[in-house]
């Protein structure tokens, strides 16, 4: 099945549409300022140094949509990013997705975040059919976790140790959610 692009109004003010390798400086210049919140809970800041580090890492999204086995989305608030959501990666046998996500901190406290989760939860059930959405986040990143939880998804387990965060490991907590489950009563 092919997966068809994402472009949906989330409220007044943002919009959750496909990442584009367009993005690429935007996104650098976001992720610059926002370094040292980001850093706390992303492995992956350290490779990324530079507006090209970003376009590349956008073209492999591009790739891995082509092919079915991804899909990310820009959050715009008032026409600005302030984040990505992102399926990864999909598992078409089992009919699950992974959802991961990021924020700068200048546009949290908004409920940016939860309302791009539920259009990417929807999204995943309703048009991709699919039958699970899991979100795994770090024991410890309270702001994280409270977006599952919020959502309705169960926590299922802890995995150990299972993320290395530049110097050290962090635990993940699985939350899942089922399509019988969506939306929450």
């Amino acid at each position: 099945m092919a997966i068809p692009p994402l472009h949906q109004r989330l409220d007044n003010y943002s919009v959750l549409r496909p990442l584009d390798e367009r993005d690429a400086q935007e996104i650098f210049e976001l992720v610059e300022r926002n370094r040292p919140h980001l850093r706390a809970w992303l492995p992956w800041l350290d490779v990324t140094r530079t507006a090209d580090d970003e376009r590349v890492f956008l073209r492999s999204l591009a790739a891995q949509y082509a092919s079915n086995n991804s899909f990310s989305c820009a959050i715009l608030y008032k026409g600005k990013i302030a984040g990505t959501v992102s399926y990864h990666p999909i598992n078409w046998s089992n009919r699950k997705v992974e959802l991961g996500y990021w924020l700068a901190e200048e546009f949290q406290g908004k409920g940016l975040m939860t309302r791009a989760c539920q259009a990417m939860i929807t999204y995943a059930f309703h048009t991709m059919k699919l039958n699970k959405v899991e979100i795994r986040c770090a024991t410890e990143n309270v702001r994280s976790r409270a977006i599952p939880e919020r959502l309705g998804f169960k926590e299922e387990g802890l995995i150990r140790q299972a993320e290395w965060l530049y110097d050290h490991y962090v635990d993940l907590v699985v939350y899942g959610l089922l399509a019988s489950e969506w939306p929450p009563k």
